[in-house]
Protein backbone atom coordinates (compact mmCIF):
# COMPACT_ATOMS: atom_id res chain seq x y z
CA UNK A 1 0.00 0.00 0.00
CA UNK A 2 1.17 3.65 -1.09
CA UNK A 3 2.07 6.20 1.56
CA UNK A 4 -0.18 8.26 0.09
CA UNK A 5 -3.42 6.10 0.56
CA UNK A 6 -2.53 5.50 3.52
CA UNK A 7 -2.25 8.69 5.29
CA UNK A 8 -5.50 9.35 3.01
CA UNK A 9 -7.28 6.26 4.82
CA UNK A 10 -5.65 7.75 8.48
CA UNK A 11 -7.18 10.97 7.95
CA UNK A 12 -10.55 9.56 6.52
CA UNK A 13 -10.75 7.43 9.83
CA UNK A 14 -10.40 10.43 11.84
CA UNK A 15 -12.37 12.80 10.15
CA UNK A 16 -15.50 9.84 10.60
CA UNK A 17 -14.82 9.27 14.04
CA UNK A 18 -14.70 13.27 14.75
CA UNK A 19 -17.71 13.67 13.55
CA UNK A 20 -19.62 10.77 15.39
CA UNK A 21 -19.65 13.29 18.02
CA UNK A 22 -19.98 16.48 16.61
CA UNK A 23 -23.21 18.44 16.27
CA UNK A 24 -24.55 20.33 12.71
CA UNK A 25 -22.26 23.46 13.35
CA UNK A 26 -18.93 20.55 13.22
CA UNK A 27 -18.53 21.27 16.75
CA UNK A 28 -18.56 18.94 19.74
CA UNK A 29 -22.37 18.67 21.51
CA UNK A 30 -22.89 20.48 24.80
CA UNK A 31 -23.57 18.12 27.36
CA UNK A 32 -27.64 19.41 28.91
CA UNK A 33 -28.13 18.56 32.93
CA UNK A 34 -31.86 18.38 32.79
CA UNK A 35 -32.89 18.78 36.62
CA UNK A 36 -36.89 18.88 37.80
CA UNK A 37 -37.81 18.90 41.25
CA UNK A 38 -41.41 17.88 43.11
CA UNK A 39 -41.89 20.09 46.34
CA UNK A 40 -43.19 18.77 49.39
CA UNK A 41 -46.88 19.59 49.78
CA UNK A 42 -45.77 21.76 52.69
CA UNK A 43 -42.94 23.91 51.42
CA UNK A 44 -43.85 27.15 51.26
CA UNK A 45 -43.69 30.02 48.64
CA UNK A 46 -40.90 31.78 50.34
CA UNK A 47 -39.40 28.31 50.47
CA UNK A 48 -39.56 27.85 47.06
CA UNK A 49 -38.80 30.84 45.89
CA UNK A 50 -35.56 31.10 47.65
CA UNK A 51 -34.60 27.51 45.55
CA UNK A 52 -35.23 29.13 42.60
CA UNK A 53 -32.77 31.92 43.32
CA UNK A 54 -30.23 29.84 44.45
CA UNK A 55 -30.31 27.66 41.71
CA UNK A 56 -29.86 30.43 39.12
CA UNK A 57 -26.92 31.77 41.21
CA UNK A 58 -25.38 29.28 40.27
CA UNK A 59 -24.36 29.95 37.25
CA UNK A 60 -22.47 32.78 38.30
CA UNK A 61 -20.96 31.07 41.42
CA UNK A 62 -19.58 27.79 39.79
CA UNK A 63 -17.14 28.03 36.61
CA UNK A 64 -18.15 25.83 33.54
CA UNK A 65 -21.72 26.35 33.23
CA UNK A 66 -22.31 27.85 29.89
CA UNK A 67 -26.32 28.73 30.37
CA UNK A 68 -28.85 27.68 32.40
CA UNK A 69 -32.68 28.43 32.31
CA UNK A 70 -35.84 27.36 34.48
CA UNK A 71 -39.53 27.33 34.65
CA UNK A 72 -42.18 26.22 36.05
CA UNK A 73 -44.05 23.36 34.62
CA UNK A 74 -47.50 24.80 32.60
CA UNK A 75 -48.13 22.21 30.31
CA UNK A 76 -51.76 21.41 29.73
CA UNK A 77 -51.48 17.44 29.69
CA UNK A 78 -51.15 16.66 33.53
CA UNK A 79 -48.16 14.40 32.69
CA UNK A 80 -45.92 15.94 35.01
CA UNK A 81 -46.31 13.87 38.06
CA UNK A 82 -46.18 16.51 40.52
CA UNK A 83 -43.14 17.70 39.08
CA UNK A 84 -43.51 21.74 39.09
CA UNK A 85 -39.58 23.28 38.54
CA UNK A 86 -37.27 22.14 35.44
CA UNK A 87 -33.83 23.86 35.22
CA UNK A 88 -31.73 23.10 32.21
CA UNK A 89 -28.47 23.29 32.74
CA UNK A 90 -25.73 23.82 30.02
CA UNK A 91 -21.81 22.87 29.96
CA UNK A 92 -19.68 22.48 27.55
CA UNK A 93 -18.29 18.56 28.25
CA UNK A 94 -18.70 16.06 30.86
CA UNK A 95 -15.90 17.27 32.58
CA UNK A 96 -17.34 20.78 33.33
CA UNK A 97 -20.74 19.00 34.64
CA UNK A 98 -18.11 16.61 37.05
CA UNK A 99 -16.32 20.07 38.30
CA UNK A 100 -19.87 20.97 39.40
CA UNK A 101 -21.53 18.42 40.97
CA UNK A 102 -18.78 18.40 43.91
CA UNK A 103 -18.61 21.76 44.11
CA UNK A 104 -18.76 23.28 47.19
CA UNK A 105 -22.09 26.06 45.71
CA UNK A 106 -23.75 22.90 44.51
CA UNK A 107 -23.10 21.21 47.85
CA UNK A 108 -24.12 24.40 49.85
CA UNK A 109 -27.53 24.27 47.55
CA UNK A 110 -28.34 20.98 47.91
CA UNK A 111 -28.69 21.75 51.32
CA UNK A 112 -31.05 24.25 51.07
CA UNK A 113 -33.32 22.57 48.61
CA UNK A 114 -33.14 19.14 50.53
CA UNK A 115 -35.96 20.11 53.58
CA UNK A 116 -38.59 20.95 51.52
CA UNK A 117 -38.10 18.33 48.18
CA UNK A 118 -39.94 15.11 47.78
CA UNK A 119 -38.57 13.80 44.87
CA UNK A 120 -35.68 14.91 41.99
CA UNK A 121 -35.73 13.45 38.79
CA UNK A 122 -32.25 14.34 36.43
CA UNK A 123 -31.16 13.33 32.94
CA UNK A 124 -28.12 14.40 31.43
CA UNK A 125 -27.37 14.52 27.89
CA UNK A 126 -24.29 14.77 25.32
CA UNK A 127 -26.53 17.42 22.74
CA UNK A 128 -27.28 16.11 19.10
CA UNK A 129 -28.75 16.82 15.62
Amino acid sequence: MNTTLLVALSFAAVLVAGCASTNKAGSPGVLRHVVLFKFKADAKPEQIRHVEEEFRALKSRIPGVQDLEWGTNVSPEGLNQDFTHCFFVTFADAKARDAYLPHAAHQDFVKILKPILDKVLVVDYVAKD
